[in-house]
């Protein structure tokens, strides 16, 4: 027994009722609502009312804890001020009623929770620990084989976690790796750099159709599809999911976008319709401990004056790039990084003592959320990960104390890359640039805020609906075709001139006069299909990545279409400082990357002009392609550009630490996993870290 380590425990628990009933009797005689006539029956209603908390609230909880989900946990105070009324009757002098029932046990509770967080105490507590293993300890699951337990931490690049474990920022994570229990090692993103995508190729083992965070679906009336939508994650999750994901190994999803087809889940995005995420006894490993939603207070409004210091010495010390957050950003911030980080924890370490799971995914946003409004590498973001690391340590020292052997394997579902934002470097936004080279009487609609905080969406998206005089879909519609073609040699040598498209002259002129060079009889039909009333373009962002759909065409637009339709509009794009490269697909040459006067010609691997895809990576190319082939793709895609030197992009939402597109540290995220698994080769796209993840775990299960 280490007699040291359990003295300091107790010293920490007498300061702790010595320092809450001070401080209850300080709080009472400023703002009233109990009469206490001396500090002995102060300290024996603070003592009482943690006994009775102590030894009766694991099973009221567990009794009321429909009340208590509905409640959100502030139900805990109704039965704490039935306590007081109960004491009120039998200790002399003491006198309590009305609304001071339910806001003087609050206060109690908010100050314990204060001096508990001051003093360290609740990462060190065992109690409400042993309550848990005690009332869970019947619970069948991994005592046949060994479990794991997947830990995503949001949008963290490699090199982030390199630096943060360099600066003594994740001691817990650095043990692990000089102890030789974890490999730590990159694997590359999607061309979609973002949860999204990346969760549901981890999760699901498919992320086909999923081009960006957002994406216009022309055939659906122009729905536009958002990544983290209540209703929109359902849907995206029953086109992904085939019922083996990740999870449906008996496994449960804790804080994810995607259920990853677990038997429970809490907290998950495409699961918070379901009846069965509300009735989940899950729900009973947070309100195990009285005090955790006063916990959550505490953390939360501390978090908000971290936010404000963060302000404050990013003004001062005239940080750049930075951001201006509103008020709103104060809830947002707070509640990814503290309410759903200890929630999540909480319900995780109840998991880890039922042991009724063989595969545990949970997320933690916080990070990710910091470092989209202060920066990939602010001070900001590394204290949330501090406290990241914690909740590791305390997650380890559980399955320790359970007895149950679970694997932990920490990872990010993408990285980010910092930079201004495209406005700020340029002084106007990519709906601006895309208006400025159409006709003006085209509707622009455009959504360019796809990650600015992980709530804002899912509440507040308003679903876009195009002209109901949409243009038809069928072959006489399209504004351009080439049909009867009667000498197949002669389409191949008009594939060959590749002038079509680095010509200034308009483009059906520049195809007549090919066509007549190279003796073809291909007829052309260039008939008015829309009217200047009816025009209209969404322009959607995600991180880098931008999407240009032109909603009157019930299909993608060809580059000829484009062309035709909104002359100079391509050029102006590919030629633009802040743009990378811009796709769109030729009725000619297939799918071409467009950047300044150079092209890329993806059907033939062939570069006209310089190689400008080099820097984006290897890989870019083939992400290109298979992103061409999805169902949704739109009419242009666009990725800002990207500075080697600097590691910078220009995000076309106003976050200054962004993902969605290539370009930097977004498309390199990381794992941490068990030095016991075998990986020969890096990891590219998620639906392959799902294949490594998945394969692991079935030959582990196998040798067992």
């Amino acid at each position: 027994m280490d007699v040291i380590g359990f003295s300091s425990r107790v010293m920490k628990y007498v300061l702790l009722l010595f320092v809450d009933v001070v401080l209850f009797l300080v709080f009472v005689s400023i703002f009233g609502g109990i009469t206490v006539p001396s500090f002995v029956v102060a300290f024996i209603i603070v003592l009482l009312l943690s006994f009775f908390n102590g030894l009766l609230w694991p099973i009221l909880s567990y009794i009321s804890l429909r009340f208590l989900v509905v409640t959100f946990g502030f139900g805990t105070f109704i039965f704490d001020g039935f306590i007081l009324w109960i004491l009120d009757m039998f200790i002399p002098g003491v006198s309590i009623g009305g609304m001071s029932l339910f806001t003087i046990p609050l206060l109690i509770a908010i100050i314990n929770s204060f001096v508990s967080i001051v003093l360290d105490i609740h990462e060190d507590s065992l109690y409400y620990s042993s309550i848990l293993k005690k009332e869970l300890q019947n619970s069948r699951g991994i005592r046949d084989k060994d479990g794991f337990i997947f830990l995503e931490i949001d949008g963290l690049a490699k090199d982030i976690l390199v630096e943060a474990i360099e600066k003594g920022d994740m001691p817990t994570l650095k043990s692990w790796i000089d102890e030789g229990s974890h490999i730590l090692t990159s694997w590359e993103t999607d061309l979609s750099s973002q949860t999204g995508a990346s969760q549901a190729g981890i999760l699901h083992g498919n992320n086909k159709d999923i081009p960006a965070f957002r994406w216009v679906e022309k055939e659906n009336n122009n729905r536009i599809v958002s990544s983290n939508g209540f209703s929109d994650s359902t849907y995206i999750e029953n086109h992904i999911s085939n019922g083996r994901g990740l999870l449906s190994f008996n496994g449960a999803s804790r804080s994810n976008l995607f259920s990853g087809d677990a038997s429970d889940y809490i907290l998950t995005f495409s699961k918070f319709a379901s009846k069965r995420s509300l009735l989940t006894t899950t729900w009973y490993y947070l309100y195990s401990n009285p005090y955790f939603i006063t916990r959550i207070i505490v953390l939360f409004m501390g978090d908000v004056c971290l936010e404000l210091f963060s302000r404050i010495r990013q003004f001062v010390c005239s940080v750049y790039p930075r951001l201006r957050r509103n008020l709103s950003y104060f809830v947002a911030r707070a509640g990814a990084n503290v309410v759903m980080r200890e929630a999540t924890t909480i319900s995780l370490i109840g998991d880890i003592f039922s042991g009724k799971y063989n595969v545990i995914y949970a997320t933690y946003m916080g990070y990710d959320e910091i470092a989209h409004h202060s920066g990939i590498r602010d001070w900001d973001a590394f204290y949330a990960l501090n406290h990241l690391d914690k909740q590791f340590r305390q997650l380890n020292r559980s399955i320790y104390e359970s007895g149950n052997n679970y694997h932990l394997v920490v990872l990010s579902d993408h990285g980010q890359s910092g930079g201004p934002t495209f406005k700020q470097k340029f002084g106007y936004t990519l709906e601006d640039l895309v208006s400025r080279n159409l006709p003006s009487n085209i509707t622009v609609h455009s959504i360019l805020h796809s990650n600015d905080d992980h709530f804002y969406e899912s509440l507040g998206l308003k679903k876009y609906r195009g002209n109901k005089d949409r243009i038809d879909d069928t072959i006489e519609g399209i504004k351009f075709c080439i049909r009867d073609i009667k000498e197949k040699n002669s389409f191949k040598t008009l594939k060959k001139r590749y002038s079509i498209i680095d010509s200034d002259m308009p483009v059906f002129d520049k195809l007549r006069t090919l066509t007549e060079e190279v003796s073809s009889d291909f007829k052309l039909y260039d008939d008015i299909i829309t009217s200047n009333k009816t025009a209209q373009s969404i322009v959607l962002a995600s991180g880098n990545l931008g999407l240009i759909y032109f909603t009157d065409w019930s299909v993608r637009l060809t580059y000829e279409q484009i062309e035709d339709a909104f002359p100079g509009l391509l050029s102006s794009l590919a030629s633009h400082n802040g743009i990378g490269f811009i796709m769109v697909k030729s009725a000619v040459y297939g799918s071409i990357v467009l950047c300044d006067d150079s092209i890329y010609y993806l059907d033939e691997d062939k570069y006209e002009g310089r190689p400008f895809l080099d820097k984006f990576g290897d890989n870019v190319a083939n992400h290109l392609r298979r992103t061409d082939s999805f169902e949704h793709v739109p009419d242009i895609l666009v990725n800002s550009s990207y500075d080697e030197d600097t590691g910078e992009v220009y995000a076309f939402e106003e976050l200054i630490g962004s993902h969605g597109g290539v370009g930097g540290l977004q498309q390199e995220p990381f794992i941490l996993y068990p030095s016991c698994w075998k990986l020969n080769n890096k990891i590219v796209g998620a639906e392959n870290l799902h294949k490594f993840f998945k394969n692991e775990m079935l030959k582990f299960w196998d040798d067992d």
